[in-house]
């Protein structure tokens, strides 16, 4: 109660004086990111170096005929139990990846059937998150208001590409085809949070702004990949 309501009372400040926290994107793609032991991927040796805006590291098989497949199965998402994890971090990152799925179906489930079982013509989708964080609040927007708070933050987001007290999440994914359980595709991926990004009273706001966007780039990937037309890209 007391934190909401310094919270509370740090955002009057900042509204008062002129200032936005929500002038950007939630969440942008971190410059590294660690191996998770989520046993999504398990031979981490076949991902190479991604370009652009694709996941951190990625791996395509070249010989996928993407453009037979019209149906899809998403596995329930997984997530990296942390050590002595409370009760309540368990529930966090429970509804995080319950949310993931959700967003998953929704975005895949535009152009492929959702299906259950496997078959021809039918993709796999494996998921899980690890090494999610929460943004800190008191301290984000501390450090989005007090000047020595934001020049900090600002050399903190220039040396490591993180501001200060932001929240973070990593992710892997893998794209396998259900009947022969080729792999077609896997990619691992971080995203962190940014300054002034909106969601002041949601401790997870960036994470699920992250977990968006990865629904979104899967859907825009088998889009390309496909040789679809009108491909919707992420922002």
């Amino acid at each position: 109660m007391r934190t909401q309501k310094m919270i509370t009372l740090l955002l009057a400040v900042v509204l008062a004086g002129g200032m936005t926290l929500s002038s950007c994107a939630p969440s942008k793609q971190a410059r590294t990111v660690d191996v998770g032991t989520t046993g999504i991927l398990g031979d981490y040796s076949m991902l190479s170096e991604g370009t652009g805006d694709q996941g951190l590291r990625t791996y395509r098989n070249k010989n996928a005929n993407w453009a037979k497949y019209t149906k899809v199965i998403i596995d329930p998402v997984k997530f990296q139990k942390p050590e002595d994890a409370s009760q309540e971090e368990l529930g966090d990152l429970q509804k995080l990846v319950n949310n993931m799925e959700i967003l998953l179906r929704q975005e895949v489930g535009k152009d492929y059937q959702i299906v259950t079982d496997p078959g021809p013509g039918t993709l796999r989708v494996r998921a899980a998150i690890f090494d999610a964080k929460k943004k800190r609040m008191v301290g984000n927007i501390l450090s989005s208001l007090v000047p020595i708070g934001i020049g900090l933050s600002i050399v903190k987001d220039v040396a490591l590409g993180k501001p200060l007290a932001v929240g973070e999440i990593s992710g892997e994914m893998k794209i396998n085809d259900s009947q022969t359980n080729e792999l077609l595709a896997a990619a691992i991926d971080r995203r962190v949070g940014q300054k002034y990004s909106g969601g002041a009273f949601d401790s997870w706001s960036e994470a699920n702004a992250a977990i968006e966007y990865w629904a979104k780039r899967l859907r825009f990937a088998l889009c390309n990949a496909r040789g679809g037309a009108n491909c919707v890209e992420p922002q």
